[in-house]
């Protein structure tokens, strides 16, 4: 997720269960019908009906007045871009993956690899996970697919990949019900890992959930940290069992979220006295024990955001901060761990290196893993030009429901990139020509969108700041619902 804005709720302050952003702060969604691609476009692109006249006005209004010089430069850019780009054959999961290979060699050795979207309902960007994450296993030797979701729902996908009873769609539903991934392309992903694990026992591949624990903990991840405490130091048990107590099992955190902030941060502090209890002599625990730390981090990570105080920007400024740090620090925490090469799915706002929104996300995720493993980290935005994906109108609540954007106008990210000559395609922005390097390195009006989306104005975004490789769909759909 992504997206609280001072003045209205963008995105939502929990993407991966549209958890939080404050509620008085999110405005409608605005819609409108798909227009034609630029005439410029190539051949490929199929024609659209007409625009409609209910489309963005910062869009619009990021039009030059020298439109024509404006035109001329970005037809000049478009053929720069162009040099650089690889078109893509597909974005389904099924079939050949030639067209990846150059996509496989700017990843490079890199451990860990974000991929974005630019929305969380739309069914290309979530099925060309899938197709990424099977390439990067068969061909590069990655394990885990990590998602912007709870650390517990996660630890549960995994529990079924690796042989647990169930079926992929029953697992969705337990795991993922509310959040934007609650679709039937999370269904095939996981359904497709499960098998590969069955084809292939000595190359297991993993599911790990990066995020806090929303929209709730439950008690299963208390009763794991208690009962390997009270295994492994027994003397420690009735302590963490008195510190846990008021805390567990954290079933709803939309309505933890209404106690008094008072009450919320004395649950924190309680929180982290339990972790700092668990992380004692933890060299003397053994790598059982190990895990147990930091299923009490993950608890203590939880507690901490939910201290937030809705009400106050600076607090949830800080408490943004501290979700990237921690969604960055579990990344880090299970690769060092199990030494996993990890495909790392979150909002572009997370993986990238830069936010829409600076003043609310001053510290992206992205930006944290790249300081820490430097190369060893790369990440891959997403862009498209037009078309539908799924939104609420408010972020704490209703139900996921399309919404459809018009062609990008000129003056948008999109727009010009649209121009070149592939319907879809991806490019390394580290090593584009020096026309498009300096038109990427200036922040444009881009489409985003998390939990709700706002289109007046929209955010903006230098697009070879913010990722390493950037893959750009000519037009998306809605998610499937399960």
């Amino acid at each position: 997720m992504h997206g609280y804005r001072k003045t209205t709720g963008r995105r939502g302050l929990f993407a991966c269960t549209a958890v939080l952003a404050a509620s008085a702060l999110t405005a409608p969604v605005a819609s409108a019908a798909p227009s034609a691609r630029a005439a410029s476009t190539a051949p490929a692109a199929s024609a659209a009906p007409a625009a409609s006249p209910a489309s963005p006005a910062s869009a619009a209004s990021a039009v030059p007045a020298d439109s024509a010089a404006a035109n001329r430069e970005a037809a000049g850019v478009a053929r720069s871009l162009e040099r650089s780009a690889h078109p893509l054959r597909s974005t389904e999961p099924d079939g050949r993956t030639a067209d990846l290979r150059a996509l496989s060699a700017m990843v490079g050795d890199a451990k860990v690899v974000g991929l974005g979207e630019a929305t969380h309902g739309s069914h290309e960007f979530f099925a060309m996970k899938e197709r990424v994450f099977r390439h990067l296993v068969e061909e590069r030797g990655f394990t885990t697919f990590a998602l912007e979701m709870s650390w517990s729902a996660g630890l549960r996908i995994d529990e079924y990949l690796q042989g647990d009873p169930g079926d992929p769609r029953r697992i969705a539903e337990e795991t993922l019900a509310g959040s934007p991934w609650e679709r039937e392309e999370f269904v095939s992903l996981i359904g497709w890992m499960r098998e590969h694990n069955r084809r292939h026992p000595d190359h297991r591949v993993h599911f790990m959930g990066d995020d806090l624990g929303a929209p709730k903990l439950g008690d299963r991840i208390f009763q794991r940290v208690l009962s390997s405490v009270g295994k492994t130091r027994p003397e420690a048990l009735p302590r963490l069992t008195e510190l846990y107590a008021g805390l567990c099992p954290f079933d709803d955190i939309f309505a933890y979220l209404r106690k008094p902030v008072a009450e919320r941060k004395e649950n924190a502090a309680l929180a982290q006295a339990a972790l700092g209890l668990v992380a004692e002599h933890q060299e003397a625990g053994g790598n059982d024990y190990t895990w147990t730390v930091q299923h009490a981090r993950n608890i203590a990570q939880t507690f901490a955001f939910a201290a937030i105080d809705l009400a106050d920007p600076a607090s949830v400024t800080a408490a943004e901060r501290l979700r990237d740090q921690a969604m960055a620090d579990n990344v880090l925490w299970w690769q060092h761990h199990t030494g996993d090469k990890m495909l790392l799915s979150a909002h572009n706002g997370h993986v990238g290196y830069l936010s829409t929104h600076p003043e609310t996300y001053p510290r992206t995720q992205g930006a944290v893993l790249r300081d820490r493993l430097g190369r060893d980290y790369a990440t891959i935005g997403f862009s498209f030009a037009g078309g539908s994906f799924l939104t609420k109108e408010a972020s704490l609540d209703g139900d996921w429901k399309p919404v459809t954007v018009p062609a990008a106008r000129p003056g948008m990210n999109e727009h010009t990139l649209d121009r070149v000559g592939y319907r879809d395609f991806y490019l390394d922005l580290r090593t584009a020509p020096a026309t498009a390097r300096a038109w990427l390195d200036r922040a444009r009006p881009v489409y985003d969108a998390g939990s709700t989306f706002t289109p007046d104005p929209l955010p903006t975004l230098a697009l070879g700041r913010a990722y390493d490789v950037l893959i750009h769909l000519h037009q998306v759909r809605a998610t499937d619902k399960l």
